[in-house]
């Protein structure tokens, strides 16, 4: 006779697995949201590449807005150790003679000889001025604007090294040290700066001995209208660098000259036996790496736009921004502002005038033959105008003006790259939102199907134990019967 049997009933029931089953299928929208996350996070990541590019494209507008960079100079001497030059947006193109008759020199004054560094000389205090000497050696003018620096020697601290340290800290425009000749042990003063005015006067309030005849400030004294025996002694003149620019006569407290001629430093490195002629030209190679750097930026932005809106038909795959609305309008108002004219300069309305030209994909390149032409002596200010004009309409604003414009309004409050980055991170906050939305409805679900099936399970395990009792019950009256 048949029993009655449920496979899979009480605890067969695999309660965890089917409640887990069901649970995945309640979180499929929540799968949804975070794929449609990655998308937008990628194309947020995108933006702020664009926000980089835009900026590096700013930078490079920029530069070109200055006149400066239309103007870049080089200079070039054939003997620079002799005289060297470097120049600045401000010098003339032209050549100058230029000849050295004397170098600047720092005056130098050395003390009579210790027995050693820790002799001692006296303590008081000691003044020490800046400014020049007469040829007589008679009057001492101090230098306009500087002052008179007092030196306090005391008690105790009046040793050759201590002193050293003293003059040294005190920032008077001199500088000390200890030198050891054939005679001893000296103290040697000398102006930290060339020329006539960084002379040195030295006068002491000294101390009486703390020994008859012992030694005194006096020692250290430079003041030869008042000299006395003992005191420092000149051992190097200050002099100033003297010579001839085209024939004329200069002189300067330094070796390095920066306002002989205008736009030129000239450096004096040793006496000239005849004039050395230093050339200045206008620099083309800086403009045009100017004008490249502008060109790689451009090409920069405009490559990853185009990497990152194509579709790939072999691959049936579109790139994160592929579509994009806000992209696309950025990259069309770059094209339309490199293809529009201008009325900045009478000669070059349009970039391709002055060899900066569009290519097929987009990029720019720079045409050798034309830019060499703009960039020429006879055209260089009308190609200046064609960059750097500011209008007071935007048809007369120069190209890179316009550029520059662009950029900032691009990149700015409002502008198209701030507008899209702000509505994916408000697309994020969303989504985020909604996902925590769905993960506390899933949970509810989860608990709820817990409960069913748990419950479910104990039915089922009762109706098991019913079912078992029966079966005996059966067995037992089928014996009873045979």
């Amino acid at each position: 006779m048949a029993t009655i049997s449920s496979p899979g009933l009480g605890s067969g029931l695999d309660v965890k697995s089917i409640v887990s089953q069901l649970v995945a299928l309640e979180r499929k929208p929540i799968e949804t949201l975070q794929t449609q996350k990655e998308t937008l996070q990628a194309k947020l990541s995108a933006f702020g590449l664009i926000q980089s590019y835009t900026t590096n494209l700013l930078d490079a507008a920029n530069v070109l807005t200055k006149a400066d960079t239309w103007r870049p100079t080089k200079a070039s001497s054939p003997d620079a150790s002799s005289v060297a030059v470097t120049s600045t947006t401000s010098a003339v193109p032209g050549s100058y003679a230029v000849e050295v008759t004397q170098l600047a020199q720092s005056q130098s004054l050395a003390s009579g000889v210790y027995t050693s560094n820790m002799a001692t000389t006296g303590s008081g205090t000691l003044r020490i001025e800046l400014g020049g000497w007469d040829a007589g050696r008679t009057t001492f003018t101090p230098k306009t604007g500087a002052t008179a620096v007092d030196v306090v020697i005391a008690p105790g601290q009046d040793t050759l090294e201590a002193v050293r340290s003293a003059i040294n800290a005190a920032n008077a425009g001199v500088s000390a040290s200890i030198v050891r000749d054939a005679s001893g042990t000296r103290l040697a003063i000398r102006s930290i700066n060339s020329g006539l005015e960084n002379s040195v006067r030295i006068t002491a309030t000294a101390d009486a001995p703390t020994t008859p005849g012992g030694p005194t400030l006096a020692g250290l004294v430079y003041d030869p209208p008042n000299a006395v025996p003992g005191a420092l002694a000149e051992t190097l003149a200050a002099r100033n660098a003297t010579g001839t620019v085209n024939g004329l006569a200069i002189s300067s407290n330094s070796n390095v000259l920066s306002d002989v001629v205008q736009g030129l430093t000239i450096t004096f490195n040793k006496v000239t036996t005849t004039p050395v002629q230093l050339s200045v030209q206008t620099d083309n190679t800086a403009m045009r790496k100017s004008l490249e750097d502008f060109v790689k930026a451009y090409n920069d932005i405009n490559k990853y736009i185009r990497d990152q809106t194509k579709y790939d038909d072999e691959s049936k795959k579109a790139s994160t921004l592929q579509g994009d609305r806000a992209t696309l309008a950025l990259q069309s108002q770059l094209r339309a502002m490199l293809g529009s004219s201008s009325n900045a300069s009478a000669r070059y309305g349009r970039l391709s005038d002055v060899g900066v030209e569009l290519q097929p994909d987009g990029n720019l390149k720079v045409n050798e033959t034309r830019f060499t032409q703009a960039s020429s002596s006879a055209n260089l200010a009308e190609l200046s105008r064609a960059f750097t004009a500011d209008g007071p309409r935007d048809v007369e604003d120069g190209f890179a003006v316009r550029i520059k414009t662009l950029a900032t309004q691009l990149n700015g409050s409002g502008g198209v790259v701030e507008t899209r980055t702000n509505g994916l991170l408000a697309s994020i906050k969303r989504n985020d939102e909604r996902q925590k939305r769905e993960e506390t409805r899933v949970a509810q679900v989860e608990a709820r199907l817990n409960r069913q099936y748990s419950a479910l399970d104990t039915k089922l395990a009762t109706l098991n134990g019913l079912n078992t009792y029966i079966s005996q019950q059966i067995t037992s009256w089928n014996k009873g019967n045979s």
